[in-house]
């Protein structure tokens, strides 16, 4: 089997994982019905993926490399904590909008079985307590508000996600199921949970 072939092939079956996952979460998913979506039988799906759990540990990790380099950096620079703030809010928004299926899935998956989510993420290199030490010394450097840091870091990953989460409803509600008026509140939004942030933090 070409290299190439081999990529589109794994390709196909990543896409359709996604999809089935996400309209029947983890334990409503089957394997044929993985395979039936990617267009191949169950014998080559197997072959690239044993099990669901190494599938959907495949996707997140296809989803988490295209950002978490890039957070860990920034959590690490020397860069005014405004700055960080942005970066964070417009590259994590970004990646949410790009797989739109991952923020309904994962808060599937969490009422579910917590523990299968939480050690995907560890296994992944996030690193919390460096955010949190990165929080505490601007707290002790008197440039935030002292407080919990997991409260600013919820905080900023539920502003972030929710609206996407819950995008029908949001939809539906807010914008009378005018798609491109919902995708210009999110763009907006960057910059609404960005100030938001920091004006409930940073100690002017």
């Amino acid at each position: 089997m070409g290299v190439q072939k081999k990529d589109s092939t794994e390709e196909k079956i990543l896409i359709a994982a996604q999809n089935v996952f996400t309209r029947k979460g983890m334990d409503g998913a089957r394997m044929q019905s993985i395979a039936d979506e990617a267009g191949i039988n169950k014998a080559l799906l197997h072959y690239y993926f044993r099990t669901k759990e190494k599938l959907f540990n495949a996707i997140f990790t296809k989803v988490f490399k295209r950002i978490y380099p890039n957070l860990m950096a920034m959590v690490n620079t020397e860069a005014p904590i405004e700055t960080k703030i942005e970066k964070f809010v417009d590259t994590y928004i970004n990646m949410l909008q790009d797989n739109p299926y991952l923020p309904s899935f994962l808060l599937k998956e969490m009422n579910r079985n917590a523990n299968f989510i939480a050690n995907i993420i560890h296994e992944h290199g996030v690193k919390l307590n460096e955010v949190f030490s990165m929080l505490t010394k601007e707290m002790d450097e008197g440039n935030i508000r002292k407080m919990d840091p997991r409260e600013i870091l919820i905080n900023l990953l539920s502003l972030c996600i929710f609206p996407i989460a819950t995008k029908p409803l949001i939809t539906t509600m807010f914008f009378e199921n005018d798609k491109v008026a919902y995708k210009q509140f999110i763009e907006d939004r960057k910059k609404t949970v960005t100030e938001f942030i920091i004006n409930s933090i940073v100690i002017k």
